[in-house]
């Protein structure tokens, strides 16, 4: 295999593991670790040495370009017409050329040592000078704020100044296609502090890996001491700056309230709606003052009378909806569920209402409400007869549908326009901290403990008919589930045409993710697809309109995990008749081989692919040929549910060989084409990175270090049998086209692989343990890795913003200046965070 080929590989491979790994404690005891094969655990350290080795070699080059300048502007300081004074130069370049030669001489030690051929190479002498030497750091860090403004100001000063700061070429090490890459000096200005935060980590993946008769094992645990002692001092010199404070407001007398997102001059802004039975109120809670109780600020009031839902002739036009960026809303996940997971350990280790349990949950609480926040972008539009226009954004149909129907019912009974006078509304306001019917915004963080969570698995729906339409319509059935406090469109019906008794007989399976109610809406189908295309998203609502709906709460006492259910839900005058069965989320991958050797459903890849002499099985191409053909592009495309019946009829196709499977592929529904292929791997009695490599792929993505990581993939990547490793890179190649699509399909490779990472990488069952020995993974949970990817898109997105802030664009202005501001509280975070660490117990001092 190519390495160019392998690396682009990685970036998939990497985030299936991050999925794949959630919840799995992957160190071992003590006990574990004396009963493991000293050989395979030498091997694994040899990688993880390889991968410092990496590191340490791209770091050198990194602190090499930065001082580079550093002479010949010492030079110039010194004559009539200086770039720098010596004074710049010393606040820009403070402590780099000591942290450099440290370093080089640790990278000259590890070397020889790591390059040796056996497994015996004695490098904890050199992990103890290094960590000796963390000083210099120190004056580093607590000037680093000082040498980013005077890049800055300097830069402002001298043009030519600026071209060197902007234009910095580091070396790249042998083996890839460039030979340098240009970067800018406040880029590399970072990386010290970023390799001094991460110290610890990278001697605790050593440390993991190093038998404990190993005479490097004393050293490296010493140094692992000095680390912590270093880094807890540097902690307490870094303040954390407060955080906004969760919502929590009440209503008076009303009729409908709720938590929306409002759009302001393109700003999201969260506000708490009340409908009253002539006004429609938009608030916001104002934070308590020490002594005082929460109240409310009134935004605006709209008399119901005057309301509309179709523009008027002078209303403003429809605003631009600044949406997230799905890395974004993704990251906001993984944080949340790495928090779920933390505070779920506290409780476990210690009691329950401990202050370490506290802290963490009012961080979920205030990621939780970031994620609301951020996520909604259905637009729900209110018009007044003054041409002042409001714009919410939504996140459900269901909610948007709601919402219309109570203002609508409501606008019945208004015939006049009500007035309020300044002391009315401040007396309305006043009263709505009172009686209000809801209380909180829909965050677990403010579940009491004996609450339900939701429930995670699968629920097989079918939906059979509904009965009760007064006239003919083209109607379907669309599915949304809740997840993360918001809901998601899962799947959807074919359209009955012209009935007013529709039957569709059509299974689904839904993935549950804490997910606590199901929602069920008939539409009429009033465009077709050239159509609808037509339309704004704004305007979708008017395209196909809803004609009734309905919901049933999804409690796990309620639902069978073995026999069907039959369900009605009473939609007004329409009844829907369906049924449903739960499957949790550890009883979904049985893994069990297939009784029929002649098909493929069930039966070994290695077996399939020599029968078919290939090297990636028949239906693995068929599939992704037709998928990458027309549905490339489609909305939820792996997410959204196929039709179960159209799913069994490709299996049975591919399982009995039809010579017609590429006819009827061509004739499917693409998302019942995608749901053959998650079923075909999700059945594999092995998965395709094998039983035996399975436990390495997540010790290896484990490593706290980038390169490191990167390393050791690549190796085991390559250990792969022949069969699944082509295949693996065939579809990761192809996911990874799918992800290139997001804009469109809405399909991050993140969610990619939420939906992927069991089907592909989950192990075969083991004497009933469906996680193969290593321990179910609790849902929703999140590695003790992923805050590196967090952290990683926190810097990316901080260096594109600053780029973006000087030329002129105000996109991510304010988040770039904010960072700059703030950068000492970031660097708080890294360390602080107990989700970075390998060991829990051992940085508790961090907190």
């Amino acid at each position: 295999m190519e390495e160019d080929e392998a690396l682009q590989a990685l970036d998939s491979l990497d985030s299936f593991l991050e999925i794949e790994g959630d919840g799995v404690d992957i160190v071992p005891t003590e006990v574990e670790r004396e009963e493991e094969d000293v050989g395979k655990v030498l091997a694994m350290r040899k990688m993880v040495l390889s991968g410092i080795l990496a590191s340490e070699e791209i770091y050198l080059n990194q602190l090499e370009a930065l001082i580079l300048p550093l002479k010949p502007l010492r030079a110039s300081a010194t004559t009539s017409q200086p770039t720098l004074s010596l004074q710049q130069i010393h606040i820009i370049f403070y402590r780099l050329p000591e942290i450099f030669r440290i370093h080089q001489t640790f990278y000259d030690g590890l070397k020889p040592q790591v390059l040796q051929d056996d497994d015996s190479s004695c490098v904890g002498h050199l992990f103890l000078q290094l960590a000796n030497s963390l000083g210099h750091y120190e004056g580093f860090v607590n000037n680093y704020q000082a040498a980013v403004e005077m890049v800055d100001k300097c830069c402002q000063g001298s043009l030519q100044f600026a071209e060197i700061s902007l234009n910095v070429k580091v070396k790249i090490p042998k083996g890839s296609k460039e030979q340098t890459r240009i970067t800018s000096m406040e880029a590399l200005l970072y990386k010290p502090v970023d390799r001094v935060m991460r110290s610890t980590l990278v001697l605790h993946d050593l440390l993991k890996h190093t038998p404990h008769s190993h005479s490097d094992y004393a050293e490296l645990e010493n140094a692992l001491k000095i680390s912590h002692t270093f880094l807890s001092k540097l902690n307490a010199d870094i303040m954390i700056q407060p955080v906004q404070k969760q919502l929590r407001g009440e209503g008076h007398q009303l009729k409908r309230d709720g938590f929306l997102v409002e759009l302001v001059d393109g700003t999201r802004k969260f506000r708490h709606l009340f409908l009253f039975d002539n006004l429609l109120l938009c608030t916001k809670l104002k934070k308590a003052i020490s002594g005082k109780q929460q109240s409310y600020d009134c935004k605006w009031y709209l008399p119901l009378a005057s309301l509309s839902f179709v523009p008027f002739e002078d209303s403003e036009p429809a605003p631009h909806i600044p949406a997230s960026t799905e890395q974004e809303i993704e990251a906001i996940k993984t944080k949340i569920s790495q928090l779920k997971s933390e505070i779920a350990r506290e409780k476990k280790a210690a009691n329950k209402n401990s202050r370490a349990a506290e802290r963490l949950k009012k961080k979920l609480s205030e990621y939780e409400f970031l994620l609301l926040l951020q996520s909604p972008n259905n637009p729900f539009r209110l018009h007044n007869r003054n041409s002042k226009s409001y714009t919410f954004l939504l996140s459900s149909d269901y909610e948007r549908a709601e919402w219309t129907d109570s203002i609508e019912e409501q606008k019945k009974k208004c015939f006049e326009t009500c007035v309020l006078g300044s002391v009315e509304v401040q007396l309305l306001t006043a009263s709505c901290m009172k009686l209000q019917t809801v209380h909180s915004i829909p965050v677990t963080a403010n579940k009491e403990d004996d609450e339900p969570t939701g429930l995670y698995g699968f629920l097989y729906v079918i939906i059979h008919s509904a009965s009760g339409f007064k006239r003919p319509v083209n109607v379907y059935c669309s599915i949304e589930v809740d997840s993360f406090g918001y809901f998601v469109n899962q799947a959807r019906t074919r359209t009955c045409r012209d009935t007013t008794n529709p039957k569709w007989n059509e299974e689904f399976e839904i993935e549950l993710e804490g997910s606590q109610t199901l929602h069920i809406l008939c539409c009429n189908k009033t465009a077709t697809g050239h159509q609808r295309s037509k339309f704004s998203k704004a305007d979708m609502d008017t395209t196909d309109a809803i004609l009734c709906k309905g919901q049933m709460k999804l409690d796990h006492k309620d639902l069978s995990e073995k026999d069907w259910q039959d369900r009605v839900i009473d939609m007004n005058e329409v009844e829907l008749k369906l049924s449903v069965r739960l499957t949790s989320r550890e009883f979904s991958l049985k893994r069990l081989p297939s009784l029929k050797q002649t098909g493929v459903f069930g039966v070994k890849i290695a077996v399939v692919t020599k029968r078919e002499r290939s090297q990636i099985p028949y239906i693995v191409r068929q599939c992704v040929e037709e998928i990458e053909r027309r549905g490339i592009e489609e909305v939820g495309i792996y997410r959204v549910s196929g039709v179960a019946t159209d799913i069994q009829t490709l299996k049975a196709a591919f399982d009995n060989n039809n010579k017609d499977v590429v006819m009827i592929l061509s004739e499917m529904d693409v998302n019942a084409i995608a749901g053959v292929l998650k079923l075909y791997f999700r059945e594999l009695p092995e998965p395709l990175l094998t039983n035996e490599k399975y436990q390495s792929f997540i010790e290896a993505s484990a490593l706290s270090d980038p390169v490191a990581k990167e390393t050791c993939m690549l190796q085991m990547l390559e250990s792969l049998p022949e069969t699944s490793h082509t295949t693996f890179l065939y579809v990761l190649t192809h996911l990874r086209r799918v992800a290139e699509k997001k804009a469109v399909n809405k399909m991050t490779l993140h969610n990619i692989a939420t939906v992927f990472g069991p089907t592909l990488l989950r192990p075969s069952e083991k004497d009933g343990d469906p996680c193969s020995g290593v321990g179910a993974s609790p849902p929703l949970t999140v590695n003790r890795w992923s805050l590196e990817v967090i952290a990683q898109d926190c810097e990316d997105l901080f260096q594109r913003a600053k780029i973006e802030a000087s030329d002129g664009s105000t996109l991510h202005g304010d988040l770039a200046e904010a960072e700059r501001s703030e950068l000492k509280a970031l660097y708080s975070w890294y360390v602080k965070h107990p989700a970075i660490h390998a060991y829990r117990k051992d940085f508790e001092i961090f907190f």
